[in-house]
């Protein structure tokens, strides 16, 4: 499957108490869909780290390109949430979603485990050492034991900062964002947080980035629009 496209939407969030299930719900049966019947979406992957401190769940949604995330079709749904989305919003809490372009990726096929790594930009000169550094980062992190795939993104938040009706949804959010993002692959945690240290350094070598912020989810369901479509949908 993988992450089809030139693009892809990362997300992070927390839920209310008491509001997960009715969230896993919603996600799976209404709103994945949504997003994966809209022209230019092709991979959607929800992340669950039920141990984690904070941003707890979390979601990749690929695109054909970085237009497809301020897309007229994209913007229209934003903008006409349906009932169960209007009722589910208010538990998101901690929320950070930014549209970011794929710069390099390794590897084939999809990892059971998703490690998300974001990043700050080391210096003015920082985009240019990453887009020079960006392939060779890819194959160095899919080499190390426990990986089987890797995605190097940067920011585009002006791409994803467009005020919707979605946004009104959610309760005010300020949490901090980033230049740029690794997700990183594998088929079992264990080998996957083993090579994360590995992956943070292997980051910071390039000179281009610093002050990486990590964490490991499961895979808890992914949908595609090949997948949609089959369904009619």
């Amino acid at each position: 499957m993988g992450l089809k496209g030139s693009a892809f939407l990362a997300i992070w969030h927390d839920i209310a108490e008491g509001a997960h299930e009715e969230y896993i719900e919603w996600h799976t049966r209404e709103h994945m869909p949504e997003r994966l019947s809209i022209p230019g979406f092709t991979t959607g992957k929800r992340l669950h780290a039920p141990d984690a401190g904070r941003h707890v769940f979390g979601t990749i949604y690929a695109g054909e390109t970085l237009e497809t995330f301020r897309s007229p079709a994209y913007l229209e749904r934003l903008n006409t949430p349906t009932a169960w989305t209007a009722a589910v919003a208010p538990s998101f809490c901690n929320f950070l979603r930014v549209a970011c372009e794929r710069i390099a990726a390794a590897g084939h096929g999809d990892g059971g485990f998703m490690a998300t790594v974001r990043l700050d930009f080391s210096g003015a000169d920082a985009p240019a050492k990453l887009a020079e550094a960006a392939a060779r980062l890819a194959g160095d992190i899919l080499a190390l034991r426990g990986v089987c795939g890797v995605h190097v993104g940067v920011a585009r938040a002006e791409v994803s900062n467009v005020p919707t009706r979605e946004t009104e949804l959610r309760s005010t959010m300020s949490e901090r964002g980033f230049d740029a993002v690794l997700l990183v692959e594998g088929s079992s945690r264990a080998g996957l947080g083993s090579a994360l240290p590995q992956a943070e350094a292997l980051a910071v070598a390039t000179g281009a980035l610093a002050n990486p912020i990590s964490l490991v989810y499961e895979t808890a369901f992914s949908l595609t629009s090949e997948d949609m479509q089959a369904a009619g949908g």
